[in-house]
């Protein structure tokens, strides 16, 4: 008979009264007696929780389902009676966090021997491309042409080029509010840039008319003038700007990644966080909490979901989001983004047309402050699960793909592809800032099936982007810089 690593784990746990209200005082309160602080185990003859086996996603409501329900073959009783559901998560976010913890302990960190980094498909060094001159930087873009190289912004609010080992300060750029989380931030070439030279910026806009009313993000395009050694943004037309009621005072979640459709260059998505307020995210006639999609112009495609709503922003793609910072196709053209949750349960979705992202409904995640929040399932909130593929039904939750527990603060994802890593093509590298982490994701029929983790304590990874000569390029805040992932073998780390 197969033993249940979850049901041997949690077994003989003793139901005490609810005295405290974080997860570590529910921890304390409840489960201490049985699995010791630190989830290693030993009381009433309860095993570690603290394997990988057991740090598995595919078991987390598993250890909720026990939980709450008990396992009386094993000793342990049922919490339900004196916990509620979100507490009972709580408890499993804690225990995910001990589970980190000890796996970090024992494991360690991805390291280089001799400036050489060993994954499972291939061996790499990283090579810094830009140490100097950069504050807060925030993306990167490379531009091809005779006056190509690397676009990178600052969130303080100058854009730069960096070409033939030199930054240069575009000038031109329109005006940034550095607000909080806020201020320059993303940047992108339209797919054929070396036609027509649009180049795209995100930011946080002020408010048109009354400073005091706050940001909000917006879109812009423009293109370069080249001048000697001084280049221009010139030409700006507008792509997205929110209406001037829905600016708001708050330093929260601007998001904000660009990505057009590889199946047709004409469209560009684009998310904006929920700005700290966790109930527009699912309010259709506000733009934040939102994955907008537009024509490369501006324009509204008139598929779009919510076209002909009532007072519906008709840009929306899907919505429920928190504070999207990564979003990238992959090589079979489906849109992915990576967000942040609260403390646990950042995520990794699949974007699909209309879809609810279930942000704050459901959450993997708890409080900052390790108060419990909610749960992470649409059945336990009253709500249906909707599938990946076909409809999904009227008011459904759609899922992630993966969820980070605890948060790695996800930030930045671009797709591998070109010579420079053949293992790796397809696959999509995702950033954490809290995490200062780079992991890969291979996906397949909107599965994951890997995750691994490449680099670690790099700094907090702004960005992710793939160069045209294959190298993954890196944007980095503390330290302020850019770096490259290149092969171990390549002619480029023989300096």
């Amino acid at each position: 008979m197969k033993i249940n690593p979850v049901v041997c784990a949690l077994a003989a746990g003793i139901a005490m009264p609810v005295l405290g209200q974080s997860a570590e005082q529910l921890w304390a309160r409840n489960c201490i007696q049985c699995h010791a602080e630190d989830g290693r185990g030993g009381g009433a003859g309860t095993r570690t929780l603290l394997t990988r086996e057991l740090m598995d996603q595919a078991l987390d409501r598993q250890f909720f389902d026990k939980i709450k329900n008990g396992v009386p073959d094993m000793g342990m009783v049922a919490f339900k009676e004196t916990l509620k559901d979100e507490q009972i998560w709580a408890l499993v976010v804690h225990i995910r966090e001990l589970q980190a913890a000890a796996d970090r302990k024992a494991n360690g960190s991805p390291k280089a021997v001799n400036g050489v980094y060993t994954s499972k498909y291939h061996t790499f060094k990283l090579e810094t491309v830009i140490d100097k001159g950069l504050r807060t930087p925030w993306s990167a873009e490379w531009i091809p042409g005779e006056n190509g190289g690397l676009v990178v912004t600052n969130r303080g609010g100058p854009v730069m080029l960096w070409r033939k080992g030199t930054l240069t300060t575009i000038e031109g750029i329109p005006e940034s509010a550095e607000v909080g989380q806020g201020g320059m931030m993303d940047v992108a070439a339209h797919p054929d840039y070396a036609k027509n030279g649009w180049l795209y910026l995100a930011f946080a806009d002020p408010h048109p008319t009354q400073r005091n009313r706050g940001t909000m993000t917006r879109v812009v395009r423009g293109k370069l003038k080249f001048e000697g050694d001084k280049v221009s943004f010139t030409d700006m037309q507008n792509i997205f700007s929110a209406k001037p009621e829905h600016y708001l005072a708050t330093g929260l979640h601007f998001g904000v990644k660009l990505a057009f459709d590889p199946k047709d260059s004409s469209i560009l998505f684009f998310g904006i966080g929920e700005r700290g307020r966790m109930e527009m995210a699912q309010d259709l006639t506000r733009p934040n909490g939102k994955i907008h999609r537009v024509k490369d112009d501006g324009t509204v495609p008139a598929d779009n979901p919510f076209v002909g709503v009532k007072d519906a922003y008709p840009t929306i793609w899907s919505y429920g989001h928190r504070n999207p910072q990564g979003l990238a196709f992959d090589a079979n053209g489906d849109l992915f983004d990576t967000e942040h949750g609260p403390r646990g349960g950042d995520e990794f979705n699949l974007i699909l047309k209309g879809r609810n992202y279930g942000w704050p409904v459901v959450s993997f995640g708890i409080n900052y402050n390790d108060a419990p929040f909610r749960t992470p399932w649409p059945d336990t909130a009253g709500r249906k699960e909707a599938p990946h593929t076909g409809e999904a039904p009227q008011d459904a939750i759609t899922m992630p793909v993966y969820r980070w527990l605890p948060s790695i603060g996800a930030c930045g994802m671009g797709l591998a592809k070109g010579d420079a890593f053949p293992q790796w093509s397809g696959d999509l590298f995702a950033g954490g800032l809290s995490g200062s982490n780079i992991d890969r994701l291979r996906v397949r029929d909107g599965v994951l099936v890997e995750r691994e983790e490449i680099l670690h304590r790099i700094g907090r990874v702004r960005d992710v982007r793939t160069g045209p000569d294959g190298r993954i390029y890196i944007v980095l805040n503390d330290p302020d810089r850019v770096v490259a992932i290149t092969p171990a073998d390549s002619p480029a780390t023989k300096k």
